[in-house]
């Protein structure tokens, strides 16, 4: 019951911080995925990034990976032209390195099972590299990530390092890798609907059953008493029946999930 309450203070608390991201907003192609996981009762998403193609000017003298110690020349979420990374280079006055970063969304579970069942659709999808981690305060959070990256040094010191038509050259492996990445993220948002989203509705008619238990208790009396002369029930086995295929129905669950992806 406490993990159950620390996951709800959890969510409430990520839910309604300020996005401190360059970008300050969510990404457009992964919107509708990550409404659909923040509705969940069993998730939320912590950070993400639907893909992007980005040059950046990194410190000619830091020998680190440090994103403090890197500025952006250009970024797009789409496909992009030559002529942006030549215009992004010409601002060049360190190392600029030219990357392409695929898909990533990080997010919380409320159990293992939960994070098994949101990894099995990710590595189904063709994000190989997913993973789940556990923290010290029980808090599980599982990673949508790929490793169809790209990473090319194009200039040392401000100097360009390579012809114009090898930046023409990676410019058009970046864009293949968008499109990529694209039908990677479609593929993801089909097999997360099928899977954790047959969970959700299955739960929630559930739930609606349970509250109206009461109303199939007194039909059941009203019909036990129409039928007490002839000793049977037809009303009853109404119900013996609908129990029965909502059994089916959960065992069923999983296949279908898997199926579906």
């Amino acid at each position: 019951m406490e993990a159950g309450n620390n996951f709800k203070q959890w969510k409430k608390q990520c839910l309604s911080k300020v996005d401190f991201s360059k970008k300050g907003s969510v990404d457009e192609d992964i919107k509708n995925i990550v409404s659909f996981i923040n509705d969940c009762h069993n998730y939320f998403t912590t950070s993400s990034c639907s893909g992007r193609i980005i040059l950046i000017n990194g410190e000619s003298d830091n020998t680190e990976v440090q994103k403090q110690n890197c500025s952006w020349l250009f970024v797009s979420h789409q496909k992009c032209q030559k002529e942006d990374v030549l215009a992004g280079l010409r601002k060049a006055c360190g190392d600029a390195v030219f990357k392409f970063e695929p898909f990533v969304l990080h997010v919380q579970c409320k159990q293992l099972e939960d994070a098994q069942l949101l990894h099995s659709v990710a590595v189904n999808s063709g994000f190989r590299n997913s993973g789940i981690t556990v923290g010290k305060k029980g808090k599980i959070i599982m990673a949508v990530r790929s490793t169809h990256c790209l990473e090319v040094p194009l200039s040392h010191k401000g100097q360009v390092l390579v012809q114009e038509e090898y930046i023409d050259y990676v410019v058009q492996v970046a864009n293949q890798k968008i499109e990529e990445n694209q039908k990677r993220i479609e593929r993801f948002h089909s097999c997360l609907l099928a899977a954790v989203g047959a969970g959700e509705t299955f739960n929630k008619g559930r739930v609606e059953e349970t509250k109206a238990e009461p109303v199939y208790t007194r039909r059941r009396k009203r019909g036990q008493e129409k039928t007490d002369s002839k000793n049977a029930s037809p009303v009853q086995d109404d119900v013996i029946l609908q129990n029965d295929d909502e059994d089916s129905l959960e065992s069923g669950l999983h296949l279908f999930c898997l199926e579906s992806c």
